[in-house]
């Protein structure tokens, strides 16, 4: 990949992929074998990357906010949190969303300019995603908040104070993991559901890919989540 960095996300529009990681790190690929590093503007760690809106939009440490059309050009953007870490993005509805530390909740309708939202937490959220027309975000001590605009959040009972770090939504049910293998399921994203995951191991993300979920272990992925 010509980088010896982690590399924590990955996304594809625009005929390219592009992945981030730590240090500012941007790679991008027309095929997924040859990569290219890029210019990011930043030596803050990027922990997510998406492609939405005609838009490669990636989040990262001290409010990191990057944006790009192409994946090769980027252009930083004003957060409006300073050295609050940022750890997952969504977009959906027409609404960007992006999660981090101490509750912090970010939209943005066009990935340019971002409002700071009132999430009712000061806990540390890692993922955000959409469907069954709401948001669904996840965090520590089993966080779960949900929200039908961006901007009015509500918490919901998870049944767990294990830490959440991803979430996703597929075939009419929402899915979240976290630490000791938990694998919580939900039809609303507010009435949620242990299930059985078959592992003690730290579940870091959860994807929803042909019509199969598939969650990550900590052992499996080949990264690890910021502690920060």
């Amino acid at each position: 990949s010509g980088t010896t960095n982690t590399l924590n996300g990955v996304a594809y529009g625009n005929s390219t992929f592009v992945t981030v990681g730590f240090s500012g790190t941007i790679l991008t690929s027309p095929d997924g074998t040859t990569w290219t590093g890029r210019t990011s503007g930043t030596s803050n760690n990027l922990w997510k990357v998406n492609y939405v809106n005609s838009t490669f939009v990636t989040i990262g440490d001290s409010g990191t906010i990057l944006t790009s059309t192409d994946g090769t050009t980027w252009t930083t953007r004003d957060s409006g949190i300073g050295g609050v870490h940022l750890y997952g993005v969504s977009y959906e509805n027409s609404i960007f969303v992006a999660v981090g530390k101490i509750g912090t909740v970010l939209t943005s309708t066009d990935g340019t300019s971002w409002t700071s939202r009132t999430s009712g937490t000061t806990e540390r959220l890692n993922g955000v995603t959409y469907g069954n027309n709401a948001f669904v975000v996840v965090g520590y001590s089993g966080t779960i908040l949900t929200s039908t605009d961006g901007a009015t959040w509500t918490a919901q009972i998870s049944g767990t104070t294990n830490i959440l770090y991803g979430v996703t939504y597929g075939n009419s049910t929402f899915i979240a993991v976290g630490t000791s293998g938990t694998i919580l399921t939900s039809s609303d994203g507010t009435s949620w559901t242990s299930r059985t995951s078959g592992t003690s191991n730290r579940l870091l993300g959860v994807n929803y890919v042909n019509t199969t979920i598939s969650p990550e272990s900590a052992f499996m992925a080949g990264g690890h989540y910021g502690t920060n």
